[in-house]
Formats: structure tokens, sequence, C-alpha cells
């Protein structure tokens, strides 16, 4: 055979197995698509027609009475969830700046290390441990035992994508800024931090949604109230509590609830991953026009 020809071999071999390969692909990526579509579109289906004034305003009624809404869920969610983030955006920036600006040191090294330990922790276990310390302690669940353990979820993501975007920050930078006489610290605040603004801002939605969707911790922590949050140190209902709890019940009426609280939780976390992608676009463009 000439060489042309097993050129020519080669060369159908190739293509049939690229084509191969771009059929797989696609295949693989409808295989992902079609699970988070009916996901989604069942929730509309069943969820939508459940949203009304009355819903979002109204609280829970016995199964029995028809009515009623979610609002105590949705506020305890947005209460939890809220402190979560005063506790863990300090904390997660901070922690991420060090990893970061000091990787030289051991400390930074071990704190990095346990870091990626902890974000791999299963939920319920951080419930159990802020069960063990805070609502055994003061013997009452509360939203702050709730935000709590919530924040343990949200530090890792915090930490880990503040480091990852400060990386980003050309060193040159800090090096310009430093042989002015900037004091590192001054460096970091006033040079690497606002350069890498729309990273933090985006680890920080990122673990807003997180923790957002997670019902373990709750569980053993905030437990479940059908009033309002009038005491931080008391019961508090939320979305995921009541998807769980209700979704589970025997009740048609409450399976409406929950379906129309799964529809507010998707919508809420699919605002905010929305968010993220237009912040990384824009920090894409912002670099490609420096560029």
């Amino acid at each position: 055979m000439t060489t042309n020809g097993l050129s020519g071999n080669r060369g159908r071999r190739r293509r049939v197995f690229n084509r191969l390969m771009n059929v797989l692909i696609y295949a693989a990526l409808v295989a992902a698509i079609i699970p988070l579509v009916a996901i989604v579109g069942e929730v509309v289906i069943q969820g939508l027609p459940q949203i009304n004034l009355g819903f979002l305003t109204g609280l829970p009624r016995p199964p029995t009475i028809p009515g009623g809404g979610i609002f105590n869920a949705i506020e305890g969610s947005a209460v939890m969830v809220g402190l979560a983030a005063l506790i863990a955006v300090p904390l997660g920036v901070g922690a991420g700046i060090y990893f970061s600006e000091w990787p030289e040191s051991r400390l930074s090294f071990i704190s990095s290390f346990t870091n990626d330990v902890l974000a791999e922790f299963p939920t319920i276990t951080l419930g159990i441990f802020v069960y063990l310390v805070v609502v055994l302690t003061t013997h009452t669940f509360s939203a702050i035992a709730g935000a709590i353990a919530l924040s343990i979820v949200m530090i890792p993501i915090v930490a880990r994508t503040t480091e990852e975007s400060l990386k980003l920050v050309p060193h040159t930078l800090r090096e310009a800024s430093m042989a002015l006489g900037i004091p590192r610290w001054k460096t970091v605040i006033r040079i690497v931090i606002s350069t890498g603004k729309s990273g933090l801002a985006t680890g920080i939605l990122l673990s807003i949604a997180r923790a957002a969707g997670e019902t373990a911790p709750l569980v053993v922590t905030a437990l479940w109230s059908v009033y309002p949050v009038t005491n931080l140190w008391g019961p508090t209902g939320s979305l995921p509590y009541l998807i769980f709890y209700y979704g589970l019940s025997p009740y048609q009426i409450w399976h409406g609830y929950a379906w129309g609280g799964a529809f507010l939780l998707v919508v809420f976390m699919l605002g905010l991953n929305l968010s993220v992608k237009l912040l990384i676009g824009r920090r894409f463009a912002g670099v490609r026009a420096e560029i």
C-alpha cells in the first residue's frame, strides 16, 4: 500500500473518531441538561400557580383550613442567611486575603488545608456541632443557632473564592505600590482588594446561594415555627425546612405550600447564579479592555 493510501486511511479514522467524540460530547451535554430542565420545569408547573399576595404575606394554617401563606419561612430564611453572611463574609474574606497574600506562612498553609477540609464536611455534621455547642447551651432552637451553622457552610466558599480572585491580580501592581513606599496592608486593601472586588462579590453570592438552600443544619439548630421572627433566640421557620416538612406530609394543601416554597427558592438561587455570571462577564470584559 502506498504512503498516500496510509495517510488517507489515517485521515478517515481521525475524522470518524472526531465525529464520534462530538456525538458523545453532545450526548453528555443533553444528559446533563435534561434533569435540570425537568426539575425546574416541574417546580415551575407545580409551584407558580401557588404564588399570590396572600401566599407571600400570610402565615401557615392548619391543613383543614384553606388559604394561608409562608411569610414566616421567607422571613426566617432571610434573617438567618443575612445573619450568616454578617458572620461569614468578614471571616471568609479575611482568611482568603491571608491565604493569598501570605502563602509562605506555615499558618497560612495549615489554615488553607483546614478550610478545604471544612468545605467538604457534610452539612448535617456542622449542624450537629452547632446543636451541641449552641442549642444545648442555650436550651432552645433559635435563628442564631441556624445562622451560625449556615455561616460555617459559607466561610470556606468565601475564603477559597477570595483567595483565587486575589491571586489573579498581577504581582506587578503589588510591587509598584510597595515601591512607592505604601505599606503592605494598605496595598492589599486599596490595590489588591479593589482590583479583585468582582471575584469577592462572586464568592459572597455563591456562598449565599449555597446557604439559602441548606436544610440539614436548620433541622437541628433552628427547627420550625409558624410565626414571624420576633425573637432571634427562638425556633424559626425557613424555606428549606418548609419544603422538607410539608412535602412529606399527607395533606395536599401542604404539598402546595412546599411547591410554592420550592419555586421561590429556585428563583432566588437562579437569580444569584445569573448575577454571578454577569459579574464574571464584566470582570473578563474589563480585563480584555485593559489588555
